[in-house]
Formats: structure tokens, C-alpha cells, sequence
């Protein structure tokens, strides 16, 4: 039988793109932890460092799809340099404001310009896109990635959080930094596999977020992220409130290790129920398991629950970057997939914040409460919005077998 992972990488210059891609996307596991432990860590207040963090978030919601869509205007390679460059310098300000007691704006200011991080998820799965569009291949590509972006969330935050409380607070996110900027370029030389430009899109158009599915499939999505965000923070006050703080990785790090396992095995998968239908079943996973996120009484117990909600995390991306490739136009896809990543930013945003202050004036365990109202969020905007997503989709050519 053939292995679907390794037929996906007989396309020229697919393992090089994945690869560096790979290298650019470590820092989205890296940077927002990394800025909650060494804010935490030098100020000793949990709302400062959540506000911080969730400031960038949400800028970096806000500006990657703008970036992304200059990129199918004009290229991944125009837009990427400059906008990593910008991001480096303003990330690099940061750490030099916290390490040098500067006032409370100055970080958020900072944070704000941090955010003009491009949307690498986005621009990796635009090449495999471009590559096998219309085949089923493209599913398996889609759950390679998630898998990708669960290894990364399975190295970050202990790299994040390890460098950070055993060196110096500003190590995690020196570290990210720096692989932001080396993954970024290496990326950018990737030219073979860039995908071409529509001259249509020089015309400008219409942002992809005025369609009704991706408004949708958006909200979904922020309401998804806000169970990420307020896990990151949580974990990290629980670990401290337990004496380990350290620990906060590996508890996180069994969260994503359940969305990998999750996503190899639903790559490997054909399935014939209609798209809508499985976005909705993976949600309602995703929201069913934030309940037990209130019972926890240890590290372990607390690293178990997580494995077993993240289980929902892979599926519910790859059903979602699946369904942006069939409802945004194909001149639009790279904004279109990240106005999907940058939902969840936005939700990250949000949960991180919320759960901060539940933490400051309830406790550590009182975050997740934030998790249980979006999971059933999540769940309800997507029972609404079955409908639209059926209509977006109804018209859609079955992929050829292979």
C-alpha cells in the first residue's frame, strides 16, 4: 500500500518549500508564550503579560490577511521580505522595552507593530494548493501541515517556556525572532514552487471576508481559538500555582500531541460525508471536551484532558482550510486561508486576555471557563451556518479519483 505522506513530496520542490516553511512557522508556537512568560516573568502580572500577547494576536489578525492579499496581488517573495523585516525589528524593540523597564505602552505599542508577521501557514498551503488542486491529494497535504503546526506546537511552548525561565525572560522570544527571520528568507528563495499571480488581482476586488461562508467559517474559527489562547495561559498560571512552571510545556505539548495523531489519521482518510457536516461533528468534539479543562487538579491529570481535546484541534483545520479552497476564489486563496489562521488569532487574542483576568481575580483553574463558553460558541455558530456553508458549496465538482 502506498504511503499518501511520501506521494505528496514527488512534486518538485515540495520537500524544500515544507522544509522552510517548517523553520518560518516555529515562532507562531514561540512568540505569543514566549511573551506571556517573560512579561510574567520580569512585571509578576498575569493581565500585562495576557493583554500584551493577545495585542499582538490580534494585530497580527488583523494585518496578515492584508499582507496576504498584497501577496496574491504581487507575489509571496515582494511582500514577505519586507513584511519580516518590519516584524523582526518591531519584536526585537519589545524585548528590548521589557528588558530595559520601559513604560506599558511602549510594549503594547510594540506588540501592535509585531504583527506585521506574514501568515507562512497560509503561504505553505497556497504552494500545495497550487500544486495538486482538484486532486485528492490536496487533503493529504492539508493534514500533513496540521500535523506540521502540531509538531511545532509540540516543540514551542517547551522551547518558549524552558528558555525563558531557565535562561533570561527575553530568551524565548529572542529565539523565535530569530528563527522567524531565517525561516522567512530561506522561504523567499523557494522560487520554483511560488505560486503565479492572477493579473486579476491587480485590479483589487473585494476582500474574500464580505462572503457569507468565510464570515462564518471565520467566527468558527475565532471562537476555536479562543479554547487555544486560553489554554496557553492557563496552563502556564496552573504550572506556577502547582510550584513548576516549566511544566506548562509539556502539558501543552500533550495538546498538540493529540491533535498530531488526530491529523495523521484523518489525512489518511477519504471520507464522503459533505464538508459542512464534518467541520460540524469536529467542532462539536472541540466543545464537549472543554468540560473536563474545569475539574483538573494536577499536571498530569491536566497534560491527559488536553491530549484528549486536542484530538479535535487537527480535524476541524484541515476540514476548514478545505472548505476555504472551495468557497474563496482561487485569485484569492492566500487571503482567504489566512482570514481562516488569523480567526484563530483572534481568538487566541481574546481567550488569552479573558482568561488572564479570570486568573487574576478567580484563580488558575477559572481560565478555562473562557474554553467551555467558546467551545459552545463555536458549536452554535456553526449549527446556524450549515445552511450557508451547503450553498457555498453545493455546486462544487467532485475531485477525479485516483
Amino acid at each position: 500500500m502506498r504511503n499518501p505522506y511520501n506521494e505528496i513530496f514527488k512534486a518538485p520542490g515540495a520537500k524544500a518549500f515544507s522544509a522552510t516553511g517548517f523553520i518560518a512557522r516555529l515562532p507562531l508556537a514561540m512568540i505569543t508564550l514566549g511573551i506571556v512568560t517573560m512579561l510574567s516573568e520580569t512585571h509578576g502580572e498575569y493581565w500585562l503579560a495576557g493583554a500584551v500577547a493577545a495585542t499582538f494576536a490580534f494585530s497580527n489578525a488583523l494585518i496578515a490577511p492584508q499582507v496576504s492579499r498584497l501577496v496574491d496581488r504581487y507575489g509571496q517573495r515582494r511582500i514577505l521580505i519586507p513584511g519580516t523585516i518590519v516584524a523582526v525589528a518591531a519584536l526585537s524593540s519589545l524585548m528590548l522595552a521589557t528588558r530595559y523597564g520601559a513604560p506599558n505602552w511602549a510594549l503594547f505599542m510594540f506588540a501592535v507593530l509585531g504583527g506585521t508577521m506574514p501568515s507562512m501557514s497560509a503561504f505553505v498551503r497556497a504552494r500545495w494548493t497550487e500544486i495538486y488542486r482538484g486532486s485528492p491529494k490536496l487533503h493529504t497535504a492539508f493534514a500533513f501541515e496540521s500535523v506540521v503546526d502540531e509538531v511545532i506546537f509540540m516543540t514551542g511552548p517547551i522551547v518558549a517556556i524552558g528558555l525563558s525561565v531557565g535562561l533570561f525572560p527575553e530568551a524565548g522570544p529572542l529565539v523565535a525572532t530569530t528563527l522567524l527571520a531565517v525561516g522567512n528568507f530561506l522561504f523567499a528563495a523557494q522560487k520554483s514552487t511560488e505560486p503565479p499571480v492572477h493579473a486579476q488581482d491587480k485590479s483589487g476586488g473585494k476582500s474574500v471576508i464580505w462572503l457569507g461562508s468565510m464570515q462564518i467559517l471565520v467566527l468558527t474559527l475565532i471562537a476555536i481559538g479562543a479554547i487555544f489562547g486560553t489554554a496557553e495561559v492557563t496552563a502556564v498560571a496552573f504550572a506556577e500555582a502547582q510550584g513548576n512552571k516549566a511544566s506548562a510545556g509539556f502539558a501543552l505539548s500533550a495538546y498538540a500531541a493529540g491533535s498530531l495523531i488526530a491529523g495523521l489519521a484523518f489525512g489518511a482518510l477519504k471520507l464522503k460525508l459533505a464538508l459542512p457536516r464534518q467541520l460540524l461533528l469536529a467542532i462539536a468534539l472541540a466543545a464537549l471536551t472543554t468540560f473536563p479543562l474545569m475539574i483538573v487538579g494536577s499536571i498530569p491529570t491536566l497534560a491527559v484532558v488536553l491530549f484528549v481535546a486536542g484530538v479535535a484541534v487537527s480535524p476541524t483545520i484541515i476540514i476548514s482550510m478545505a472548505l476555504v479552497e472551495k468557497i474563496v476564489p482561487s485569485s484569492k486563496l492566500t487571503e482567504g486561508m489566512t482570514w481562516a489562521i488569523t480567526g484563530i488569532g483572534i481568538g487566541m487574542a481574546v481567550g488569552s486576555s479573558a482568561s488572564g483576568w479570570f486568573i487574576d481575580n478567580f484563580g488558575p483553574t477559572s481560565g478555562f471557563f473562557v474554553s467551555m463558553l467558546a467551545g459552545f460558541l463555536a458549536l452554535l455558530v456553526t449549527l446556524v451556518g450549515q445552511g450557508t456553508f451547503r450553498r457555498s458549496t453545493s455546486s462544487l465538482v467532485p475531485a477525479p479519483a485516483e
